[in-house]
């Protein structure tokens, strides 16, 4: 485990202990909780937001992560607009009443300024600063920032994805974008990692970097792991996205025993107990 502490926009945390990301989705399409937040007119229920963002800091979710662009395999664009309008409001209701590091799940290079002055804590970015512009916007704001691997992109991610060796290729890109970022004069010391299960990779994918996690320490950089209610959950147990609960704590303990320093999650509850049971041992 990378042993660290790290400032997001005044909140100091110290990854010697591991922490938890809650998910809250602003889209209607998401995989898993699309369109839970919505009302009938198409706009996001901003009450229903607060409240489910208010459940998981209670919780022990250390992180809310507020995401308005579905990246779930074949998922469709968003206008820059609409994703806008999705996220803005939220991060700024949420820095006005809630006090937890607010994370912002976007590649979009306007959102990421426009949510670091709303009080965003962490840009979260699948596509790891790779569109234009997005490196000089984080390296402008001065926030931390989690570099994501993904095979592709969401529209073609999981079709036949391959690698000549997997672990290797992951952390290779993963390194050349840590390059890229301290280049354009973000601090090493602010970025996180996370190597995207499910994001281009197939099941068996999934299980050999789950089981070989432990490699990334390399990096010397906080580790993040979602695998929460993912496909690779459902082929393995055969249960639908809902009833994968079970099959994503047990996935993130054995993402803590290889090293995982912040655990994304739909269900923080059962993930902070379960990460309490760890930490004892």
């Amino acid at each position: 485990m990378s042993e660290c502490s790290m400032n997001f926009a005044g909140k100091v945390l110290d990854f010697n202990t591991p922490k938890v990301m809650g998910i809250l989705n602003v889209t209607p399409d998401s995989f898993s909780d699309g369109n839970e937040l919505f009302l009938d007119s198409g706009e996001v229920s901003l009450d229903k937001a607060l409240l489910r963002a208010e459940a998981m800091s209670e919780a022990g979710a250390a992180f809310i992560d507020i995401g308005g662009e579905s990246t779930k395999p074949g998922a469709a664009t968003v206008s820059l607009e609409e994703e806008i309008d999705r996220v803005l409001p939220l991060v700024e209701l949420i820095h006005k009443n809630i006090d937890v590091i607010i994370s912002v799940d976007t590649s979009s290079p306007e959102i990421m300024l426009q949510a670091a002055s709303a009080g965003a804590g962490l840009i979260n970015d699948v596509r790891a600063l790779q569109r234009p512009g997005a490196i000089e916007a984080v390296s402008k704001i001065d926030l931390p920032v989690c570099l994501m691997h993904m095979q592709g992109s969401p529209a073609t991610m999981q079709e036949a994805p391959r690698y000549d060796n997997l672990v290797n290729e992951v952390i290779s890109f993963l390194d050349s974008r840590i390059l890229a970022c301290t280049a354009a004069g973000i601090d090493r010391n602010q970025i996180i990692v996370d190597p995207g299960f499910g994001f281009g990779k197939t099941l068996e994918h999934n299980l050999e970097l789950l089981g070989r996690l432990s490699e990334f320490e390399k990096l010397k950089l906080p580790l993040l792991v979602g695998l929460s209610r993912k496909a690779m959950l459902g082929l393995i147990t055969g249960k639908s996205v809902r009833d994968r609960k079970a099959a994503s704590i047990a996935a993130a303990v054995i993402a803590l025993m290889k090293g995982a320093n912040i655990i994304r999650t739909h269900d923080v509850p059962d993930t902070v107990d379960a990460m309490k049971v760890y930490q004892a041992v």
